[in-house]
């Protein structure tokens, strides 16, 4: 087996595609055989150290969050799954390891793949649908009729927030790149604004106009986010630095947070799938020979008109 890894923090030129033993699945853990993983920035900030004092200094560390696959074994005390069925999760955050040709993970991180979607979409889904199920529905708990700022409506965990914002009710605004405007209308994104050219924190039609403000991009400053808050509206974060730790234990309504997933939140996410309520865009699919050239690109700012995809099974 091979898998995407490294022997220490630091740049994309830090990655190999190297042989690996997969351990076999221990209390509530599942073995799946991957058939598609996408490519988050997560993915390259943990390489990078950004979270070493949680990921730690034991080498050498797997790469790669969200992937769907073919379950490969169980272990004794797992019940939702087994041998054969197709599913889609997350890996865990400290061990990663999804840019491989199997890997291990928890059962309440995985849910079964609908026939309706291709490996490929499913492998599209994880990340973005989580946070965007862990922000808008157990942290600001957005019901219909409310309005939500998206900041990088169009990347992949924005494209996601966007979609259940609206399939719960709400009405969205956002900002995104200059290139990327139409796309983000494309999703009723109104109205939406170039992030480099648009002060947000001039404009007076933005002052208490939301009732969540969603920085997914990490570009959003924390007195702009708060100043377009209603009341009681609540700004939600995924770049944590130490800084904002110590402004949202003084702030309540600024509300850091990881991803978190559970299999009721994958299950729900792949029916709104389904359904046609989220459709995560796919930018690019590379094989499995390639994805260290993918990665190290997209680290380094190269833009697509959505996800990055490795695909196991197209390896030569």
């Amino acid at each position: 087996m091979h898998r995407i890894q490294y022997h220490t923090y630091g740049g994309p030129e830090t990655m190999r595609l190297e042989e690996f033993e997969l351990p076999s699945p221990g209390k509530g853990e599942v073995a799946v055989t991957v058939r598609a993983t996408s490519v988050n920035p997560i993915d390259w900030k943990l390489r990078q150290g950004q979270l070493k004092m949680m990921t730690g200094r034991s080498f050498p560390r797997a790469m790669g969050s969200d992937f769907s696959g073919v379950v490969g074994a169980v272990s004794p005390d797992v019940t939702r799954f087994k041998p054969g069925d197709e599913v889609f999760g997350i890996a865990r955050l400290k061990e990663s390891g999804a840019f491989a040709d199997a890997v291990v993970t928890l059962e309440s991180y995985l849910a079964v793949k609908p026939a309706e979607l291709s490996f490929e979409q499913a492998a599209a889904l994880p990340t973005g649908s989580v946070m965007a199920w862990n922000g808008l529905v157990e942290r600001a708990r957005l019901r219909s009729g409310q309005r939500v700022f998206v900041a990088g409506a169009t990347g992949g965990v924005g494209e996601a927030v966007v979609q259940v914002a609206r399939m719960l009710g709400a009405t969205v605004a956002g900002s995104t790149g200059a290139a990327s405007l139409e796309r983000a209308r494309d999703l009723a994104v109104e109205p939406v604004f170039d992030y480099a050219r648009t002060d947000l924190g001039q404009r007076d039609d933005l002052r208490g106009a939301f009732d969540s403000v969603f920085d997914t991009s990490g570009s959003l400053p924390v007195k702009t986010a708060l100043r377009m808050l209603k009341k009681n509206g609540v700004f939600l974060d995924i770049n944590a630095t130490p800084a904002k730790f110590l402004h949202a234990a003084l702030i309540r309504r600024h509300k850091i947070f990881f991803c978190t997933p559970t299999t009721q939140i994958l299950t729900d996410a792949a029916r709104a799938a389904v359904d046609g309520h989220i459709r995560m865009s796919i930018g690019e699919t590379v094989p499995f020979a390639s994805g260290i050239d993918l990665i190290t690109s997209l680290e380094k700012g190269r833009k697509i008109p959505g996800k990055g995809l490795i695909v196991m099974d197209a390896r030569p």
